[in-house]
């Protein structure tokens, strides 16, 4: 009990006559007392009933002080609040609904005692005192009230409110209901055995402002939240749901419950809400706290911005003449209730001639309709009392509509009547007392039913009082519309349903939302602009991931949404357009018999074949001529044949390719051509031997007419052969699908497999060519009018010249230019042979015939 006493003893030396508040450098004092009776008195007001109820509820709030100093004043003072006073009407009116129904606690009457209450922990302290007392005078643990049979205890709107009085009600064992945002700190059942909290769970509040945050894009947003238990909570919550959507808190600026401040400290003009970018800014606390003190002192200096918060913090403010104020266009999250159409019939028949004994509406009547109050009967005149209507305040003082903490009153006042009711039909006992109010009923024994009781309300709401059934809240989205002279308005643009799937739990009606001034479209809040389709973000080296740069995708890769992470690559068979966006369907190409090249060299082929094929015939048809004869029939036809294959093995290389042809690409190229090459290299070697060889019985001469220089031929074609095996059995060619040498296209070409293999068979090829070169080069001034040899230099001379060139224009090209390049060789190289061997002695045997006789024997017969 000395801990109790002490509490008290520093309460009462917070007292003063006039009740003053200090906030920082500015001492608030409600001068408004100074016109009418004791504060003490009108503190409070009581109405008898059998059974009553007690509310503990804040009726002042901070406000612009408009009324007495002009609308254009930034001045702020205490006084009397006509929408906190819509509390108390909420309960008077959900009590004279009881006390009328028939069906509900017949015969029993209730009252109600409502005590002005803040947040400041002194001034609560003496209400609850007064109250648990009974008297105007402050005497601790005694109670006067041996004959107020009271049913149970509403507090609010705030936790702070609900906890201080909380630890006093629980020493007398009253119910205690609670109409603030539900709080864990009260739900401890040990701490508050017999403490109820009316409203729903709010633990979706951040993930539903999240997901406006979402819809509109919005990923650059700032904080204020009140520095209280309260605040840290949302916040975390609130911190962690926009992690989850990438949004990024600008700043994050926690304002004391009681802090101090003035217009010219920099807190005000250096605030992070003056220097970042942010447009959207999210607002939580309530109207006790200095949250909505501190804007009502930055109202003409604030930037626009987008405010998104609750209804527990009073957005409005000063009533401006003509302008738009900053908080117009402001986004409240509300929770849903249904409407009370009989409450608004109701107001507009509250005036202080039919209740004359409330002395807060003696005192509403006083500041907004002129009507005086007595000093010493708290009443007001009877001359102006009857004038005058409630719903002729501006909106920014008095809403008609029921209010969140008003409904949740309405809903405590019905709690209450149906757990006596069901108390009363249980015959609970009851100890008698000696009075004529009936029962007496002991507050602990209402405990159980507060706390497990569930009824339809009025207007058909199932309400659950039992904690752990309670549901998340559902929240209205309401648009703030203050325009100047208090002709502010709510208008109803969304909700946010927590228990609908995913996609369905927020719904906005984006056309009917009022931004902030000169503003029609949604407005922007984001750190870096989006990146458009075809640019990935890159994030900015020491700042938040919502502040990044674009760049563009990679080669063949694409983001086809905005504000990709990493751009994706395209699929094998697609390719990224120019604007890197989406993935287009690749071409198969490759050099094909249709294309205009393709068939080009085609025609090349078979014409060079044809041609082959007849200086073959020509050839067969005058095999005894003497020029034949002096040329080596054997090895002429040979060369002809494999001349034939070596026009036909390029036929391979065009059209799709597939294994076998790349396998017999290489196999018939690198067989033909040895052929060709070692065949020129036999017939040189002949015509050298003729020619030198000439003395009768040397061992030389019997090489040429045995004819050894043939067998040069099987020899370096074995060896061209084993390569090629050695080639298909390690690394064969094989088919390819290559992506990038043509944009947009898939190139069908033949991999050669191993590269090593195939360089040494061209190599090899190489070398036979450059030895036939040599000794054709060697023999080209042999003394004859039938110079074979000068033909064979020239015609090696023209081989060697095309594969030599071929080489760094091969390395040059890519896709079905090189294989054209490789098949232009083939045809150049064997045209070549033909040409300069055979079209000489073709020209002979068909147009100069008289040269081809006697005269060439000599030839032949050395040959």
């Amino acid at each position: 009990m000395v801990t109790f006493m002490n509490v008290v003893t520093l309460a009462f030396e917070h007292r003063c006559s006039e009740v003053k508040f200090h906030l920082g450098e500015f001492l608030l004092c409600r001068a408004s007392r100074k016109q009418r009776c004791i504060a003490t008195v009108a503190d409070n007001i009581w109405k008898d009933g059998d059974m009553l109820i007690s509310v503990f509820l804040p009726m002042y709030s901070y406000l612009t002080s408009q009324h007495t100093r002009g609308p254009d004043s930034t001045d702020i003072i205490n006084e009397l609040h006509p929408n906190k006073y819509q509390h108390v009407l909420a309960l008077v009116f959900a009590i004279e609904e009881i006390n009328r129904n028939p069906h509900l606690l017949p015969n029993i009457s209730i009252g109600y005692s409502v005590y002005n209450s803040e947040a400041n922990f002194a001034k609560t302290l003496l209400s609850t005192i007064k109250y648990l007392t009974g008297m105007d005078k402050d005497i601790p643990n005694y109670t006067f009230k041996k004959d107020m049979n009271t049913l149970a205890v509403i507090t609010g709107t705030t936790w702070e409110i609900s906890y201080q009085i909380g630890i006093f009600l629980v020493l007398y064992k009253y119910p205690q209901l609670t109409i603030g945002p539900i709080d864990p700190m009260l739900s401890d059942d040990i701490k508050f055995p017999s403490l109820c909290q009316m409203a729903p769970k709010d633990t979706t509040l951040a993930r539903g402002m999240v997901s406006l945050m979402v819809h509109f894009k919005w990923t650059w947003v700032g904080l204020v939240i009140s520095e209280n238990e309260k605040g840290i909570r949302f916040l975390s919550d609130l911190r962690r749901e926009m992690e989850k959507n990438n949004v990024c808190a600008a700043f994050v600026q926690m304002i004391r419950v009681n802090f101090t401040f003035h217009l010219n400290d920099s807190f005000i003009y250096h605030s992070p809400i003056m220097r970042e970018t942010a447009n959207v800014v999210i607002v939580f606390g309530d109207t006790e706290s200095s949250v909505g003190t501190v804007f009502m002192q930055w109202e003409h200096i604030l930037p626009w911005k987008v405010w998104i918060t609750t209804s527990q913090w009073d957005v409005t403010s000063s009533m401006r003449h003509f302008i738009l104020d900053s908080f117009h266009g402001t986004l409240i999250f509300s929770q849903h209730h249904p409407d009370i159409s009989a409450f608004k019939d109701f107001i507009k028949n509250v005036k202080p001639s039919n209740n004359p004994d409330d002395a807060f509406l003696s005192e509403i009547w006083n500041l907004y309709f002129n009507c005086p109050v007595s000093e010493y009967s708290c009443k007001t005149r009877k001359n102006c009392s009857s004038k005058g209507s409630l719903a002729l305040l501006p909106w920014d003082r008095f809403d008609l509509k029921l209010s969140e903490g008003s409904y949740h009153i309405y809903n405590a006042v019905y709690a209450v009547a149906h757990s006596l009711h069901e108390m009363l039909l249980k015959d609970v006992d009851m100890k008698p007392v000696d009075s004529n109010k009936g029962q007496f009923i002991y507050p602990w024994q209402l405990h159980r039913f507060v706390k497990s009781i569930q009824f339809n309300n009025p207007v058909g709401e199932r309400i659950d009082m039992r904690q752990r059934e309670k549901s998340d809240a559902q929240y209205d989205i309401l648009n703030f519309w203050n325009f100047p002279q208090g002709l502010g308005h709510k208008v109803h643009v969304g909700t946010y349903v927590p228990h609908s799937p995913h996609d369905e739990q927020l719904s906005l009606s984006e056309n009917i939302i009022e931004w902030g001034t000169g503003v029609k479209q949604t407005p922007i809040s984001v750190c870096s602009i989006s990146c458009s389709p075809g640019f990935r973000k890159f994030p900015q080296e020491n700042k938040a991931a919502c502040c990044f740069d674009c760049n563009p995708c990679f080669e063949n890769e694409i983001s086809n949404q905005t504000d990709m992470d990493q751009c994706v690559k395209c699929p094998g068979d697609q390719y990224a357009n120019k604007e890197k966006n989406h993935c287009l369907k690749r071409t198969v190409t490759f050099l094909a018999f249709e294309d205009p090249l393709g068939m080009a060299l085609a025609f090349l082929a078979l014409c060079f074949s044809v041609l082959t094929a007849l200086v073959f015939w020509v050839f067969l048809k005058h095999h005894d001529t003497p020029i034949v004869k002096a040329n080596n029939r054997t090895l002429s036809y040979t060369l002809l044949i494999s001349l034939i294959f070596c026009f036909l093995c390029s036929l391979l290389f065009i059209g799709h390719p597939n294994t076998a042809t790349c396998i017999m690409q290489q196999i018939i190229f690198g067989f033909a051509f040895t052929v060709s090459v070692t065949t020129v290299l036999s017939k040189t070697i002949t015509v050298v031997l003729a020619f030198k060889i000439t003395t009768p019985g040397r061992r030389m001469r019997g090489l040429l007419v045995s004819g050894a220089p043939n067998y040069i031929i099987p020899v370096c074609t074995l060896i061209q052969i084993i390569l090629c095996g050695f080639w298909l059995g390690t690394s064969p060619p094989f088919v390819e699908r290559d992506l990038h040498t043509e944009y947009g296209h898939i190139l069908i070409i033949c991999n050669k497999g191993s590269v090593i293999a195939f360089y040494c068979a061209l190599g090899y090829l190489g070398s036979l060519a450059l030895v036939s070169f040599t000794v054709a080069f060697l023999a080209r001034n042999l003394p004859d009018t039938f110079n074979e040899a000068k033909y064979l230099t020239f015609s090696m001379l023209v081989f060697c010249s095309v594969w030599v060139t071929f080489l760094p224009v091969y390395h040059s090209t890519k896709g079905k230019v090189m294989v054209s390049v490789e098949v232009f060789s083939i045809l150049a190289s064997s045209a070549g042979l033909l040409v300069c061997i055979f079209f000489p002695k073709c020209y002979i045997i068909l147009r100069k015939p008289d040269i081809n006789s006697n005269v060439c024997k000599k030839n032949s017969m050395q040959l």
